[in-house]
């Protein structure tokens, strides 16, 4: 089942990167030993009793401004709005209500999507709940009032945002058709390769601003197999302002990895390889999602017999923390070697449902040791007694150690790529969990 998406939107300054913070806690930090996973988060995962959803922080929405960074922020709002599922709708209570906020208040009844209105900085509900009633003139039903700072009413908001949230996904759970998410910064190409796969053209974006807004399913029947390509392409601006329009193309790349089994991340060839695209890759990377990088507009590159092992070499050296990512070199523009697109495809959807039996793997695990003594720290020695898959989609391992402090994430590390030259995994991270077992 897909998370669903909770934009949050708001004027500049009324406290939505601030809530945004609260509710995404330690969550929104970088995780050690992946370099070159997003820095400028602008989207976290959250829970909130039994619903797991994702959060998207948008730039504040100035609705007239000529400003062409506030322009930018308000069509980057805007993408925010089309893509998510629910909107918390950010207001001041310090402020009160202004001109602005009814004009971003029928902006976002336009978009016909579930608005949470929320009136933040209310740190004394005594004090300044005479003003909230001022915020019920938006005509957007209940105020919700909270102080993201003092962390106080954050629970009846979130109890708010979940009722819209859909009962179930059913649908898509019984589709087990192949999912693939076409990833990747705007004009890369990713649309082209779509139209190419699928021998005909679409027109998915035209040139007035925001047209393509939802990720677009298109289904293509390929030896009888059907696959779902799900493609993140929509973001091109005349006017655009390039890094800010990079970072959120994020938002969509979120919500269509989460749907998928396989990610595409293409990358533009003429280009080379950028840290957007580590960020972009970094999403399907965290969510253990299945992993194929494609170099896009190779026809365009002067080659000589060094060129591809270069490019190789970049791109392995810019994505380190996946060294399991396929890679492909391809062009949308001449067809020139799509065809093993859907085989690698076919191998990484095999490879991330890949199971493995218990006692294989701990003959594994045993030469391994065998060959590199797990490490010590004043004197004790690092005991690996077992180790068994518990699930797949990623493949997940658990091994029971006497003291997990001990397994520092270079052993887990070496075990990983002793399993790795065993059964290849190709495409897949591979996920292990690290459990304590007393001697007995």
């Amino acid at each position: 089942m897909s998370r669903p998406v909770v934009a949050i939107v708001g004027r500049p300054n009324v406290g939505k990167s601030t809530l945004f913070n609260t509710l995404a806690g330690d969550k929104i930090s970088i995780v050690q030993d992946t370099p070159g996973v997003t820095r400028d988060r602008i989207y976290a995962d959250v829970s909130w009793l039994n619903y797991n959803f994702t959060i998207v922080d948008t730039g504040g929405i100035e609705p007239e401004s000529n400003d062409i960074i506030l322009r930018s922020m308000r069509e980057q709002a805007e993408i925010a709005i089309a893509t998510a599922d629910v909107i918390m709708f950010i207001t001041d209570v310090r402020q009160g209500l202004i001109d602005a906020d009814g004009k971003v208040a029928d902006m976002l009844r336009r978009s016909g999507k579930p608005i949470v209105l929320v009136v933040n900085k209310v740190d004394s509900f005594d004090k300044f709940m005479p003003d909230v009633y001022e915020f019920y003139n938006l005509g957007l039903g209940d105020p919700m009032p909270v102080s993201a700072a003092s962390q106080l009413g954050l629970g009846d908001m979130l109890d708010e945002v979940v009722k819209y949230f859909p009962d179930s996904a059913t649908e898509e759970e019984e589709d087990d058709r192949p999912r693939i998410a076409i990833i990747g910064k705007p004009n890369v190409g990713k649309s082209s390769i779509i139209n190419k796969l699928l021998g005909e053209e679409r027109v998915i974006v035209s040139d007035i601003a925001g047209t393509t807004r939802d990720a677009i399913d298109t289904t293509i029947t390929r030896n009888d197999t059907e696959y779902v390509f799900i493609d993140t392409a929509g973001l091109r601006r005349k006017n655009k302002i390039k890094e800010e329009i990079e970072r959120y193309s994020i938002i969509r790349t979120v919500s269509a990895v989460e749907r998928c089994n396989v990610a595409v991340l293409v990358i533009d060839a003429v280009e080379g390889i950028t840290d957007q695209d580590a960020k972009i890759a970094g999403i399907a990377h965290e969510r253990g999602k299945g992993m194929i990088i494609v170099v896009n507009k190779w026809d365009a590159i002067e080659k000589d017999d060094k060129t591809i092992y270069k490019f190789t070499n970049d791109i392995r050296q810019k994505l380190s923390y996946m060294p399991y990512a396929e890679l492909i070199f391809v062009s949308a523009k001449t067809g020139q070697r799509l065809p093993k697109l859907f085989e690698t495809i076919d191998a990484v959807i095999e490879n991330h449902s890949l199971r493995i039996g218990t006692g294989v793997l701990n003959e594994i695990m045993a030469e391994a040791v065998a060959l590199n003594q797990p490490p010590t720290d004043k004197g004790k020695r690092l005991r690996l007694y077992y180790i068994t898959q518990v699930s797949v989609k990623p493949p997940t391992f658990v091994i029971f150690v006497n003291d997990k402090e001990l397994m520092h994430f270079s052993y887990t590390r070496y075990i990983e790529n002793k399993i790795r030259e065993a059964f290849g995994f190709s495409g897949t991270p591979l996920k292990f969990i690290i459990r304590e077992r007393k001697e007995k």
